[in-house]
């Protein structure tokens, strides 16, 4: 046996030992047991997850709005300490976005300002509903996504899909790993992960543009945030499943679609590395590569400190966007007839597949661009078949620009903020008649 061969046997050995094993196994399925296993504990039925984190906000009561605004303080300041607010003229509206973001937080804290902004429907909804949420489930929901996607579970399930990716959705195998930890992880990571592949000739530009602007969703975290905001926890399992199944759909159609459709097919710099195709023995190569990863994850608690770090820094980028471009919206919303006239571009379709109160689901569907968390909180009163739709459309349209727009136009993936609002138009469309069907079908 020559020295290579022998050294890849050895590795092979390493990979599959039982130490790698266990931690495929033990540490994905407390990821999955803490994002998809309902419990019931003190009369409420809900996942692990959820429960800690009422837990949290209950036990640390009054303490918590300080908290918050002590991450959007950071937040608030983190481009000028970094430097971040020079790089282009979209980094330096967002950076003076948060810091409005942050003056709304202490008029709302110190109980001061326009009687407008104390409307119950406005800011106090606004910080109790979503802020405080999200600024407890991301940074804890992180510590358990280093388990659901840290230790070899993406890379299992990335290549038993890699055969359908480029037949359905034109993007390589490889992507299948990148689009899944997008939707369960974080647009953000997402997104880098697709520009440094794109950058190093693994991915097209129509390939990168496919991914960035299909898989790249807001994580199973904010998701859950949604879920609450409509009163859909007791169906969670269906509504992640469903929302999952419905956004890859979506991104399947709009491939075919300008402007997607018409991208090019050219590499970054010109080179390409195309990845091989694996015909034979797909679990074998699927198992073989999910323990590789777990023999090349960091410790637990280097791992876990990892992400609980990238998730206070992903909450402390979006709470003060949420308080400035989520107010913002809800203004526009509420005292102008903006929203009513985007929501006219989806009307036809929201009376067409027979949604109760189909001029306020389009509404909902129109104010996702501005904030994807603000569907929820105009169909929050609507009944539950608007509410569940509507949900998904917050997932599943991908784009809005209080955060995945401008981390789009910050990467070197070749598309403008037209294309992206062109897009986001197909998205919602095409999420509104295939999802309203299915969710009548499965509720």
């Amino acid at each position: 046996m020559g020295q290579a061969e022998s050294q890849h046997h050895t590795e092979t050995q390493t990979s599959f030992s039982v130490k790698n094993v266990a931690k495929l196994v033990l540490f994905s399925a407390v990821g999955i047991f803490m994002f998809f296993i309902p419990i019931t504990v003190g009369g409420s039925s809900t996942i692990p997850l959820d429960h800690m984190v009422t837990w949290l906000r209950e036990s640390l009561g009054p303490l918590i709005p300080w908290y918050a605004l002590a991450v959007i303080l950071l937040g608030a300041l983190y481009p000028f300490l970094t430097g971040a607010w020079k790089k282009s003229r979209v980094d330096r509206v967002f950076s003076i976005l948060k810091v409005l973001g942050l003056v709304t937080a202490l008029l709302l804290i110190t109980h001061t300002g326009p009687a407008w902004l104390f409307d119950p429907d406005i800011g106090p909804f606004l910080f109790e509903k979503l802020v405080i949420p999200v600024g407890i489930l991301v940074p804890v929901g992180s510590v358990f996504l280093a388990l659901l996607v840290g230790y070899g579970l993406l890379e299992f399930i990335g290549v038993l899909v890699r055969p359908v990716m480029r037949r359905i959705w034109k993007t390589p195998g490889r992507s299948a790993i990148d689009a899944v930890a997008s939707f369960v992880g974080s647009y953000s990571i997402g997104l880098l992960i697709t520009n440094r592949l794109y950058k190093e000739g693994y991915y097209t530009a129509k390939e990168a543009t496919i991914i960035a602007t299909g898989f790249s969703t807001v994580s199973a975290t904010f998701m859950i945030v949604v879920a609450k905001t409509l009163g859909l926890m007791q169906y969670w399992n269906l509504y992640f499943w469903l929302t999952l199944v419905v956004t890859f759909l979506v991104t399947a159609l709009s491939v075919h679609l300008p402007p997607i459709r018409n991208k090019s097919q050219t590499y970054f710099d010109g080179k390409g590395n195309p990845e091989p195709e694996v015909r034979q023995q797909l679990f074998r190569t699927a198992w073989k590569e999910a323990l590789t990863a777990a023999n090349n994850a960091p410790s637990l608690h280097r791992n876990i400190w990892s992400n609980l770090k990238d998730g206070l820094v992903m909450t402390m980028a979006i709470l003060p966007s949420i308080l400035s471009v989520g107010l913002i919206g809800l203004l526009l919303a509420k005292f102008t007839p903006l929203f009513d006239w985007v929501g006219y571009l989806f009307l036809p379709f929201t009376w067409l597949v027979q949604l109760p109160e189909p001029m306020l689901a389009a509404k909902a569907s129109a104010v996702e661009i501005a904030e994807m968390f603000l569907p929820a909180l105009v169909a929050a009163e609507a009944p539950l078949v608007t509410k569940f739709v509507i949900g998904i459309v917050s997932v599943s349209s991908v784009l809005f620009f209080s955060a995945s727009i401008p981390c789009i136009l910050s990467t070197e993936i070749p598309v403008s903020i037209g294309e992206l609002v062109i897009i986001w138009v197909e998205r919602t469309i095409l999420t509104l008649l295939i999802a309203t069907p299915l969710v009548y079908l499965l509720l």
